[in-house]
């Protein structure tokens, strides 16, 4: 049984794979104020709420794109399961992947443990979106590559800057609009933001599909990706637990040569 935990820059996802299945996956906040013994202690909780004792947990991977924070999650998890040798995606770690970029070491772990997961679960050529404080666009080849992607701005960060630049634009919630064409403000900016970035990824997927002349196959993942992936007109496979399932894999193929 090993702890599989992806750090983003708004949240950490935290699971428990025993044989390939996920038993549980849990969301906290990413706080770089936190020491390594506040993060043992979340931990310690969340193993505690599942009814998994710390040592059942052989081992442990991370992704991370909080560098301050790894080192620091690394430490916790030691002071919890006495794991001393924890495996952090980055350079020394065997994915399997190719990656067609100008600088493969600029990619981020999250987009490739992603990227692994969804290779071995879905048909090529294909497309991993990633909602989170950014959204990201990854494609993969038929040829299982990684040929290169997008970054836009992300679902929170486009809202919290409409209301922060105007003065007479409340901060909302972003559940559905009652319907596309707001008749209030409030329904106007949740259509605006919602549907707005459900019509981006409709339109940059046709834009990936003329590039590539094939159809792809198109993959949502992250904490945004079910406020968006519904609104889409085309068909978008909703998969949050993408990445735990790619670090499970990472973590297999790595295992034997650290024992």
């Amino acid at each position: 049984m090993i702890l599989a935990i992806d750090i983003g820059n708004t949240n950490i996802v935290l699971a428990c794979v025993d044989e390939g299945n996920i038993l549980f996956c849990e969301r906290i906040s990413t706080d770089l104020r936190k020491t390594d013994l506040e993060h043992a202690i979340s931990v310690k909780t969340i193993l505690e709420l599942h009814n998994i004792a710390p040592s059942r947990i052989t081992g442990a991977i991370i992704s991370s794109v909080v560098p301050p924070i790894t080192s620091l999650i690394r430490q916790g998890l030691t002071k919890v399961t006495g794991l001393e040798d924890v495996m952090v995606v980055g350079p020394g770690v065997k994915t399997g992947l190719n990656i067609l970029m100008d600088n493969p070491a600029q990619v981020g772990s999250d987009l490739i443990v992603g990227a692994v997961a969804g290779i071995a679960e879905y048909e090529l050529p294909l497309v991993i979106v990633d909602m989170g404080t950014a959204t990201t666009i990854c494609v993969i080849d038929e040829n299982r590559t990684y040929i290169g992607g997008m970054i836009l701005p992300g679902l929170r960060g486009s809202l919290d800057s409409l209301t922060s630049a105007t003065s007479q634009l409340p901060r909302i919630s972003l559940d559905p609009p009652r319907r596309l064409i707001g008749k209030n403000t409030i329904d106007g900016m949740k259509s605006g933001i919602l549907y707005g970035h459900a019509a981006t990824l409709d339109g940059m997927v046709e834009r990936i599909e003329d590039e590539l002349g094939r159809q792809v196959t198109v993959v949502a993942t992250g904490g945004l990706a079910g406020r968006i992936a519904p609104l889409c007109r085309r068909r978008v496979i909703l998969d949050d637990l993408l990445l735990i399932k790619g670090l499970w894999i990472i973590y297999q193929k790595n295992a034997a040569e650290r024992k």
